[in-house]
């Protein structure tokens, strides 16, 4: 289980400054036309190599999330990181307190506090599979120190909620509502996506500022002090 993996890697290797409609999850028709933004795709690809040299990537795709986009619009991509080919392009939620009352659709504040609600940005590992209190989640590791790292002990998972699906977004004018700080996700494709992406795929979330896109902390590595400290995650967790 690759909660067990993290456990046993050692050797923290710094992360360098870093210079891309379908109804359902599964193949896109035309991967080029649905790939996320340039410049964020750059950054992903780069920290995801970054994981997979510190020996940390055992499923190898990439998920890709660009909260710098409305909630409206798929923002979510699963992409396969040698050949750049999207997997799936899915609808995903931000965090209640990263976005204004007045425009909940954007998210534009982000952290890495308890109780704050907020969506985190940076790189993130998945772990195992489970079966919580919003049904199929999945664990996620942070990697950055300071900006993602404390996503276990704030319960930030993924996981499929009713307000990423098709009736809510019908609803409130094709916004998805917000979660406690999870990547929540639309529950007609959840299942897939989490069996997809589980034990040691890479995560990716982005915001508006592009300047935060680009990592610049060590990740948790070969068998580091803080790769020790990952525990694997049990019972009914997330928002």
């Amino acid at each position: 289980m690759i909660s067990r993996a993290i456990t046993a890697l050692s050797l923290v290797v710094p992360l360098l400054a870093l210079v891309p409609n379908p109804a359902c999850a599964g193949p896109v028709a035309d991967p080029s036309s649905a790939l996320p933004d340039h410049e964020v795709l750059v950054h992903a690809l780069a920290a995801y190599h970054r994981a997979e040299q510190a020996g940390l990537v055992r499923n190898q795709l990439l998920t890709v999330i660009d909260y710098g986009l409305p909630s409206s619009l798929r923002r979510l991509w699963v992409i396969e990181p040698r050949t750049s080919r999207v997997l799936m392009h899915e609808f995903v939620a931000h965090g209640r307190g990263s976005a204004p009352a007045e425009d909940p659709d954007r998210a534009i504040r982000f952290g890495n506090e308890p109780e704050s609600h907020r969506s985190s940005l940076g790189t993130f590992l998945t772990g195992d599979s489970y079966a919580g209190e919003h049904g199929y989640s999945l664990e996620l590791f942070g990697l950055e120190p300071g900006v993602n790292d404390r996503a276990q002990e704030r319960h930030i998972v993924m996981h499929p909620a009713a307000y990423v699906g098709e009736a809510f977004r019908a609803k409130s004018g094709g916004r998805v509502g917000r979660s406690w700080g999870c990547p929540a996700l639309d529950p007609a494709v959840a299942h897939s996506i989490i069996e997809r992406i589980q034990d040691g795929s890479v995560v990716f979330a982005a915001g508006p500022n592009r300047r935060e896109d680009r990592p610049g902390l060590p990740f948790f590595s070969r068998g580091g002090e803080h790769a020790a400290g990952l525990p694997s995650l049990s019972g009914d967790q997330g928002g």
